[in-house]
Formats: C-alpha cells, sequence, structure tokens
C-alpha cells in the first residue's frame, strides 16, 4: 500500500518528531526564544503536525482518494 501512496509518510513526521526525539531533546538549556529547549521542539511539532497533514491529504487529493 505505501508503494501506491508514498505521500503518506508525510504521517509520520509528526510521531517522530513528538517520540522519537523526546529523549534527545530533554534538555532545560539552551532556551530559545526565551523558552526551555523541550518546550519550544514541543511548539515546533504541533506546529508542524497540521502541515504534515495538509500535505498527506494534498497527495491524496491529486490521486484522486479525498
Amino acid at each position: 500500500m505505501l508503494k501506491k501512496r508514498p505521500h503518506l509518510l508525510w504521517l509520520l513526521a509528526p510521531y517522530a518528531l513528538y517520540l522519537a526525539s523526546l529523549p534527545l531533546t530533554d534538555r532545560i538549556h539552551p532556551t530559545i526564544l526565551g523558552l526551555p529547549f523541550l518546550f519550544f521542539w514541543l511548539l515546533l511539532a504541533t506546529l508542524l503536525t497540521p502541515a504534515a497533514v495538509f500535505l498527506a491529504w494534498r497527495g491524496d487529493r491529486k490521486r484522486g482518494r479525498a
């Protein structure tokens, strides 16, 4: 199924941002924009998740599935 719909790989990006990299980002310092690094990372992941869903949706739409 994934060979026919490779655009669905975009849906793995939120998973990777939230879970797979969490042990790597569990730090207070450095701070970015006055936020602890972990909070900044989770905020960034939250903002990028709709973009990943949009890209997967757009890929399905191009193939006439939506």
